[in-house]
């Protein structure tokens, strides 16, 4: 089975995509779950405007409901739309059209009960049963057949680069629905020109490894998070430590040493956390994922399924309670202790005892999107990812052996130039 992040090829970045072959127009959606509207007709763009525009509309989605999936045709070609970061908004990338994305000014971002909320989903059937294994859907503009794998929930025909997103994963009533989106600002031309300047930064890489167009897979893809708000009240019991000189011995052993006072000490504190973000997919590397650390949590938007058309997106591997306690306990702990130690004061500081009580925790579970660069190295994949907020890049590269031996015998022969010089002296 193949890695549920790595898709089909995209289509090259120069130049529009033209509508293939066999696309044929898509018939209205019938009414079903999910089902908001159908798509515009086509209007005819102003005369004024270099960029031909739509009229607004809530949802430019069609909804498939045999194939429980919906794709986002434009209303004056046919062809599929995008989101584009730089826009926006929904793009023709055949006409030119362009298709605002409309808010809805009294959705809100909700936020939820660890716990509560994770027994309500434990009373419905198997948290993870939808979303797993191998799903197959068939493209409604060309006919082909489309794999999902694993937790991918948003991807491209791998015929005809129709956007396809699944709706029955997103409306499962055994697994969490999403509360919010950060929509992707990075576009791919400055992704690529980010991984550009990384890579070629990268001195020791193998000349191979950099010629990634060739030999990787680039893609932008929405990355499952939960969200977690932590109010903590801890009571500890230690020791402080002050440091202080004394003057001991005579003569020529005369010194002065640094000595320690320990007191005992105890107390209350209070930690309040917001907007700690904890990656819940998993066959990532964990460590450089949190590199792309900091995240705009505050610029979360009610989730709506239009910012992530033509971009790949996963649903949740784990649980929020399962995130907690493996990823953000032990950074709140972190923050705790901090806490402690400050409130202790003096020079050094000794814990013996603590006991964290939360007043409040809470979680939301929203998408966060990067660019993700997955290149096959020596048998081996070697992830890059670019924060698709900041265009922050985190990655990890294999090191040429040719380039450190020539560097070790370079340094070696300088040395010995600089020996012989001092030598001659």
């Amino acid at each position: 089975m193949s890695d549920p992040t790595q898709p089909p090829p995209l289509p090259p970045e120069e130049g529009p995509a033209e509508p293939g072959p066999h696309a044929r127009p898509v018939p209205p959606p019938l009414p079903g779950r999910g089902s908001v509207g159908s798509a515009d007709p086509p209007s005819t763009p102003p005369a004024d405007d270099q960029t031909p525009r739509a009229p607004r509309a809530a949802d430019r989605a069609i909804h498939h409901v045999t194939e429980q999936t919906r794709t986002y045709p434009c209303g004056s070609c046919g062809a599929p739309l995008i989101f584009a970061p730089d826009q926006q908004n929904l793009l023709c990338r055949s006409c030119g059209t362009s298709y605002p994305i409309v808010l809805d000014p009294s959705a809100q971002v909700d936020k939820h009960d660890l716990q509560s909320a994770m027994s309500k989903i434990d009373d419905a059937v198997g948290l993870t049963s939808t979303g797993g294994g191998e799903h197959q859907v068939v493209c409604q503009s060309c006919g082909g057949r489309t794999i999902f794998n694993g937790s991918l929930t948003a991807t491209r025909c791998p015929y005809c680069a129709t956007p396809i997103q699944r709706d029955d994963v997103q409306d499962a009533p055994e697994r969490f629905a999403l509360d919010s989106i950060v929509p992707l600002q990075v576009g791919e031309p400055a992704a690529r020109q980010s991984i550009e300047k990384w890579i070629n930064s990268r001195w020791f890489a193998p000349r191979e490894f950099k010629k990634y167009r060739t030999l990787g897979s680039f893609t932008s893809v929405y990355m499952s998070y939960y969200s977690y708000d932590v109010d903590a009240t801890t009571q500890y019991s230690g020791l402080r430590g002050d440091t202080y000189t004394v003057v001991v011995g005579s003569g020529e052993n005369r010194r002065t040493e640094t000595r320690i006072r320990w007191r005992p000490t105890r107390g209350m504190v209070q930690d309040q956390i917001r907007d700690l973000p904890e990656l819940a997919n998993t066959g990532m590397d964990a460590d450089r994922v949190r590199e792309l650390e900091p995240w705009p949590i505050q610029a979360a938007v009610p989730y709506q399924p239009e910012f992530v058309a033509g971009h790949l997106s996963r649903t949740y591997d784990r649980d929020p309670v399962s995130v907690f306690e493996q990823s953000a306990r032990p950074r709140v702990d972190q923050q705790v202790e901090y806490t402690i130690r400050r409130d202790i004061g003096g020079d050094m500081q000794q814990i013996h005892q603590r006991q964290t009580q939360f007043g409040l925790l809470q979680f939301m579970y929203l998408l966060l999107p990067m660019w993700l660069l997955t290149v096959n190295y020596d048998g081996k994949p070697f992830q890059v990812l670019v924060n698709g907020l900041t265009g922050e890049v985190q990655g990890e590269r294999p090191w040429s052996k040719v380039k450190i031996a020539m560097a070790v015998i370079a340094a070696i022969i300088v040395m010995g130039v600089i020996a012989y010089l001092y030598s001659k002296r």
